[in-house]
């Protein structure tokens, strides 16, 4: 196990000074809804957005503080881990009456991607609330607002004297939206995490503009890959056989029928987009540069292009890395080439990191029926087109379903003018009580499997 730097405290102590200046009220007037009421679901997600995390330089501290007062308002146990300075993760714990069975752990990450105020109809961290119920703010669906649901739906849960039989902990990480590298994937190594003993997992998942719940069994792999072509150098008024620019552009076009291949299997209806290998170009350098742009009478002697890879579990990567070497960047056309591998492409077995949705799962059934007893239809299930977290700990082989209870929501993560509509956010709350109670009391000692 790797020697992380680790911090280990119960949070009252460590965040007494931030909470007695952190911002727990908001008037109407500033943020311009008509929420007054300081002690509701709405009212606390609205607090929640309006902490900014978003990179480069997310407030993990005060989104701890925030998340460490609700928890232990209801009565929750916390703790605040720290793998890497300045990058808190925060351990939220409810305990069963039997602790001897694999625990849940319920994920969400803290930080979002950065916004664009001036796209915006509404300032991305005011947490305006419109008259038709609609939320604006960075991280409304992705994934803040199943950070506050957790809490909301235990809430509940406690006030109806509910008691879990399997422990039920909530991890609230760092740096998801950069890779996870210095949060989930520390974490999923630490002693700590070891002493969970997680059973099962539900991470993030995404809107569905349908009124069926989607759920998520996989995330695709993402890859980077550089391909670089050399050449002999010449004045831009010869022709003659391999310049870098030229090897480049055979590549270029061997990647694009490739791309080719896999989109028209989704454009024939064939696979989901999530379900097929993609492959984007994302830049491209070369030419030699000038004062006024680039010297135009000379042919370059080096060029190279980048791609964005994504990888379903059902592909093999070792066949891609051959496809690569052989066809797209051959060493005999003077190409090299580089793949970043961003986390884990196997389980430790060597398995495809992915979690069974069918009768060799028996959470799968817990979870469907759960769905079902909260009134709620599940879409067939999917492989997540992006990457989660939930990788990290599939790599373990823990069971992990990806899911946001968002239905006739459009998909905005990332976009300008992100929002959830209240009726939604509410709606999730109940979602996830009956999520929460049918999990921690599903009793079968499945540990084994």
């Amino acid at each position: 196990m790797a020697n992380f730097h680790l911090h280990y405290r119960l949070f009252p102590v460590a965040a007494f000074f931030l909470l007695l200046s952190f911002p727990l009220s908001f008037s109407h007037s500033q943020y311009g809804d008509g929420e007054t009421d300081q002690d509701s679901p709405i009212s606390r997600f609205q607090r929640y957005l309006r902490i900014k995390t978003a990179h480069p330089d997310p407030d993990y501290a005060s989104a701890v503080a925030f998340l460490s007062s609700q928890a232990l308002e209801i009565g929750l146990n916390t703790r605040i881990l720290e793998f890497v300075p300045g990058k808190p993760l925060l351990l939220v714990t409810w305990y069963g009456s039997n602790p001897s069975l694999p625990s849940i752990l319920l994920n969400s990450h803290m930080d979002s991607v950065p916004a664009e105020p001036s796209k915006w109809l509404h300032p991305p961290f005011s947490a305006v609330r419109t008259s038709d119920g609609r939320i604006f703010a960075r991280g409304s669906q992705d994934d803040k607002c199943i950070a506050i649901q957790y809490l909301e739906a235990i809430r509940n849960l406690k006030s109806r004297n509910f008691i879990p039989v399997r422990t039920i902990h909530i991890s609230y990480v760092p740096d998801e939206e950069i890779g996870g590298f210095d949060g989930a994937a520390k974490f999923v190594l630490s002693q700590e995490f070891k002493e969970l003993n997680v059973g099962f997992m539900m991470d993030e998942g995404q809107a569905s503009p349908g009124d069926e719940f989607r759920v998520f069994y996989a995330d695709r792999s993402p890859w980077g890959l550089i391909i670089k072509a050399k050449g002999t150098p010449g004045h831009g008024s010869r022709m003659y056989d391999n310049s870098a620019i030229e090897n480049l552009m055979k590549s270029v076009e061997i990647v694009s029928r490739f791309r080719e291949s896999q989109f028209e299997i989704v454009k024939a209806g064939e696979a989901a987009n999530s379900e097929v290998i993609s492959v984007n170009p994302v830049f491209v350098n070369a030419g030699i540069p000038s004062p006024t742009g680039f010297v135009m009478n000379m042919q370059p002697s080096e060029a190279e292009a980048g791609f964005d890879l994504r990888l379903p579990p059902t592909a093999d990567p070792d066949a891609i890395r051959r496809r690569i070497a052989e066809e797209w960047a051959p060493a005999r056309r003077n190409m090299t080439f580089q793949i970043i591998e961003k986390g884990p492409i196997r389980d430790y077995l060597g398995g495809p990191l992915m979690t069974m949705t069918n009768g060799s799962n028996p959470w799968w059934s817990v979870f469907r029926t759960a769905i079902s007893e909260a009134g709620g239809k599940l879409s067939k299930p999917e492989i997540l087109a992006t990457t989660t977290d939930a990788r990290f700990m599939r790599q373990l082989r823990i069971p992990v379903l990806g899911f946001s209870p968002m239905i006739n929501t459009p998909i905005l993560l990332h976009d300008h003018n992100e929002f959830l509509r209240d009726s939604v956010f509410l709606r999730g709350i109940k979602v996830y009580e009956s999520l929460i109670s049918a999990l921690s009391s599903f009793q079968k000692d499945v540990s084994s499997q």
